[in-house]
């Protein structure tokens, strides 16, 4: 067991986490930005979101569908989710740093579990269907006497073309559920046939974990949704996957990974660092076995991505790179969208082969 709260432990995080150095070697292809003066809202009477950064990703038939954090107003910080959608060609001709772009605002606050905030999504598809899980700000998140889970990860899916349906909301179990200040950076990904919820648990010892949890099938089958109505789950055999190096503050996982082998996966993990708190990203190799759970097999020594443009330094939130997005656009090519500074969206390519490289330096199994 892992802590007082009962979790397990990957094989190898221990070791994972020594490796690594405070240090960048940055390969990520910086492809370009949309600004929130050239996205506006169609079913929205306020055409232009103050901010629009930290967005998730889908790629189908050559068309790029970005799910966004929009901010409308600064008062309380809320935030709800904009689909932006366009041509692949703007990303890779550089048209997305110019055109304007029309959205469709398709998440926002209506409930207990996210009344304060939308915010940070991830996209994967797991059975041929999109699902998102966003962070939920819950009703506690500005109240001072109520320390507990002011965040939540929430679960929907594209029931149709831009409609997405709230349906579950993962929380932990009940002698856990009392401990837990907020769930955060979370998706869920189907491997070896189940499903899980890769989520950074923060919990009152004021420690913040990176973990992998078993949910239910149930929660990605087909069935008839209640309209309105959201279903607690509980999230099972909670396990850590990395400790923050010494040089760091916290962890939390990107998009959803990439597949590179039978059993192997490709993660991007962004870290806070204690000198500046500002954000990076490194690799992490992974397997799963049956026997074994999940193995940590490599990581790369050091940061592969790092703020260093203008817009990356500077914005709402400075020296910030915080991918949300990623999709294998090719079968060496994963595009990755990010937020930069919490203002703008950034998009960006890595090259997997060049990753898988770097994970040798750092491979312990």
């Amino acid at each position: 067991m892992y802590s007082d709260y009962g979790f397990l432990k990957a094989k190898n995080s221990s070791e994972a986490s020594s490796l690594r150095e405070f240090s960048t070697y940055d390969i990520v292809r910086r492809l370009g930005v949309i600004s929130p003066t050239r996205v506006h809202l169609k079913n929205h009477p306020i055409d232009q979101p103050v901010t629009v950064f930290n967005a998730a990703l889908a790629v189908k038939d050559s068309m790029v569908h970005v799910y966004a954090r929009i901010i409308l107003g600064y008062y309380m910080y809320v935030s709800g989710i904009a689909k932006i959608t366009f041509p692949i060609e703007d990303l890779l001709s550089g048209l997305v740093n110019f055109s304007h772009y029309t959205a469709e605002l398709i998440l926002y606050p209506t409930m207990k579990y996210d009344i304060w905030g939308v915010e940070d999504p991830r996209v994967s598809e797991v059975d041929n269907k999109l699902y998102m899980v966003y962070v939920g700000r819950t009703i506690n998140y500005f109240n001072p006497a109520i320390r507990r889970e002011r965040t939540a990860p929430v679960l929907a899916y594209e029931a149709t073309r831009d409609n997405w349906v709230k349906t579950h909301v993962f929380i932990q179990p009940k002698e856990n559920r009392e401990h837990v200040i907020s769930d955060k950076d979370a998706f869920i990904y189907k491997i070896d046939g189940k499903p899980y919820l890769f989520h950074r648990l923060h919990m009152d010892d004021e420690q913040t974990y990176l973990v992998i949890s078993e949910i239910p099938e149930e929660v990605i089958s087909e069935r008839k949704h209640v309209a309105g109505r959201v279903v607690e789950v509980v999230e099972r055999k909670t396990t850590v996957v990395l400790d923050p190096a010494p040089f760091e503050l916290k962890l939390g996982w990107a998009g959803p990974p990439v597949k590179v082998g039978k059993s192997e996966y490709l993660f991007l993990i962004h870290g806070v660092d204690k000198e500046m708190e500002g954000y990076r990203v490194f690799a992490a190799l992974m397997e799963y076995s049956r026997n074994e759970g999940f193995i940590v097999k490599a990581v790369t020594p050091y940061y592969i991505m790092e703020p260093r443009q203008t817009y990356e330094v500077f914005g709402d939130r400075p020296n910030v790179v915080f991918p949300c997005g990623s999709w294998l656009i090719d079968k060496d090519i994963m595009l990755i969208t990010y937020g930069a500074a919490d203002y703008l969206i950034g998009f960006g390519t890595l090259s997997v082969s060049e990753t898988l490289s770097l994970l040798d330096k750092g491979r312990i199994y």
